[in-house]
């Protein structure tokens, strides 16, 4: 039986504290993670609470740069970026930046944004945001990167689509030389804006990925395998993506991240999810002949 329950906090605290309830799997932003796996195991279940997240993308000067284009376009704008393994930012290990940005500005002019229906039986590439209130909170993080100095090469802020001005629409917005101080670089914007910041060298990207938060998911794009599998081991992040910019694995894979992305040790699909969902019994039995007895050993079990 499969039940949906509506219901604001009153409800999910409802869950997190039943008896009747016996785990409780999570995603969505970290804070309510953090709550929800720290109130849930209190009340003795087994949690699995997967937070917020801030993807990069570290791009070397050897990658074909139409290539990372069209991925950063794809996995940065898709689903208007409301989704937990949207690529943020773009680490742009100099000189490649100003080519990239300029590849990526031409691809979103292409880009269709409309409703569900589309226009003249074409689905439109990227729709609304979830409510108002969320399209004015992505615009309020473009505010900020703004106000800190950043530059606005694309601004979506004021986008709107024809016949539906009330619409939660908000364009594709690409920023270039924001601060890593901003609030708008270290946080979640969960929406359809793209940071690039131009580094000097590979080893001054992975600090900025392992110094954040968020370890969710990363992705290198380059031609140097010895780069990749360098990364592969030095990134602290729980998905990696080698010129793939959305590393979200197969499903007989884990899924999750490290730090504030992931509360708890359980992740999500694969032998994670099996275990998660299964409680475990080890039984011993032993059927002796009556003939002969076992008679009195007080040391540990043996078998002959």
């Amino acid at each position: 039986m499969f039940t949906v329950l509506q219901g604001d906090k009153l409800a999910v605290d409802g869950l997190l504290t039943s008896p009747d309830v016996q785990s409780i799997s999570f995603v969505g932003s970290t804070p309510i993670a953090q709550y929800i796996y720290e109130t849930a195991s209190t009340h003795g279940k087994r949690v699995q609470a997967l937070g917020g997240a801030k993807n990069h993308m570290l791009v070397l000067p050897d990658a074909d740069l139409d290539l990372v284009a069209d991925q950063a376009v794809n996995a940065g704008y898709g689903a208007a970026g409301e989704r937990c393994m949207a690529i943020s930012v773009v680490l742009a290990v100099e000189p490649v930046a100003d080519d990239l940005i300029g590849k990526i500005t031409d691809r979103i002019a292409k880009l269709r944004i409309g409703n569900g229906a589309g226009v003249d039986g074409v689905e439109p590439d990227m729709g609304p945001l979830i409510t108002d209130i969320h399209r004015n909170k992505v615009a309020e993080y473009v505010d900020i990167a703004e106000a800190d100095g950043a530059t606005i090469v694309v601004d979506g802020r004021n986008f709107q689509v024809e016949g539906h001005q009330d619409g939660f629409f908000f364009g594709p917005t690409l920023i270039d030389q924001i601060p890593t101080t901003s609030r708008a670089y270290q946080e979640e914007i969960f929406g359809p804006v793209l940071s690039v910041v131009r580094v000097t060298s590979y080893d001054e990207g992975l600090e900025l990925i392992n110094s954040g938060q968020f370890g969710n998911g990363t992705a290198i794009f380059t031609n140097d395998g010895g780069a990749a599998r360098r990364f592969q081991n030095e990134v602290q992040v729980g998905m990696i993506g080698i010129n793939v910019p959305i590393p979200v694995p197969v499903a007989y894979h884990s899924f999750g991240g490290w730090k504030q992305s992931l509360f708890g040790d359980a992740k999500a699909y694969g032998v994670h999810g099996f275990d998660f969902f299964t409680r475990e019994k080890a039984i011993t039995s032993r059927w002796l002949d009556p003939a002969s007895h076992g008679g009195i050993n007080l040391g540990f079990p043996q078998n002959n």
